[in-house]
């Protein structure tokens, strides 16, 4: 299955203002809405053409109330997200999908506080929030700091999400793998494949 996780601008409350435009609440009536990380909101879908098709019907709000809209489809990488860019460039064929892991930007995964975890966004750990529950599974593969590949450690404890992404590092996959993450000490990363036009200024 392919998901989709949205990343909440730092000023806003994503689930909130997600769920109360009535556009956007139907655009996710039919998913069960999930919180990886503080103040993000994630849904499984079917295909990734689904998914950019999802991703196409919120654009209004993505670009209102979104920082990040990233896709993670375990046929291109088990380990790694897609920008929503380059998920549509693979689905498009624009993009061969073995060539699609070059430019990188990697998040470092902070620990957050209790209040967050436990729905200091806004929302409740568990439980039906909205027209979709919230099972506090997580959405998709936060890797270890450093690291790329293999299994994937949950960010989400049984009392909802312990991690915020923060402080992004762009950086070009080598010969000996994905780079370390530098900018600050974190228990883990989440690594964001992009396009070649995202990752050049």
């Amino acid at each position: 299955m392919t998901r989709v996780c949205l990343l909440g601008s730092p000023d806003t409350t994503l689930r909130y203002e997600l769920l109360s435009r009535e556009t956007s609440r139907e655009a996710l009536a039919t998913y069960e809405l999930e919180r990886p990380f503080a103040n993000a909101l994630a849904v499984e879908t079917v295909s990734l053409g689904a998914a950019v098709s999802l991703l196409n019907d919120l654009s209004w709000y993505l670009s209102r109330f979104v920082e990040e809209a990233l896709v993670y489809e375990p046929s291109v990488s088990e380990s790694e997200w897609l920008s929503r860019e380059l998920a549509t460039a693979v689905r498009d064929g624009a993009i061969d999908p073995d060539a699609a892991g070059e430019y990188l930007k990697i998040y470092g995964l902070e620990p957050i506080g209790e209040d967050e975890s436990a729905g200091g966004d806004g929302t409740a750990a568990g439980g039906a929030t909205g027209p979709a529950g919230e099972d506090g599974t997580a959405a998709g593969g936060a890797a270890e700091s450093g690291e790329s590949g293999g299994s994937t450690p949950t960010a989400v404890g049984p009392d909802g999400p312990r991690y915020r992404p923060v402080d992004p590092l762009f950086v070009r996959r080598t010969d000996d793998g994905v780079p370390s993450y530098d900018l600050r000490e974190v228990p883990e990363t989440l690594v964001v494949r992009l396009t070649e036009e995202e990752f050049t200024p």
